[in-house]
């Protein structure tokens, strides 16, 4: 199950399960994993951009992901 969901610069995609193991069927690039990862990940999952000026994790709302 989704529960983190991170988007890098150059749009690459980074998922994680609870325990924090990466979910590789859900990572690539932003524009053909997104549509699944929209799909299916549930209302407590967590948004973040990995690429803000500090190196920085910064959550970010699922629509604004």
């Amino acid at each position: 199950m989704i529960k983190t969901v991170i988007r890098f610069q150059k749009n690459m995609v980074m998922v994680f399960d609870k325990q924090g193991e990466q979910i590789p069927e859900y990572q690539g690039r932003y524009e053909e994993v997104k549509e699944g990862i929209s799909r299916d990940a549930p209302p407590d999952a967590v948004f973040a951009h990995g690429f803000t000026d500090d190196s920085e994790l910064r959550k970010v709302p699922r629509e604004k992901w």
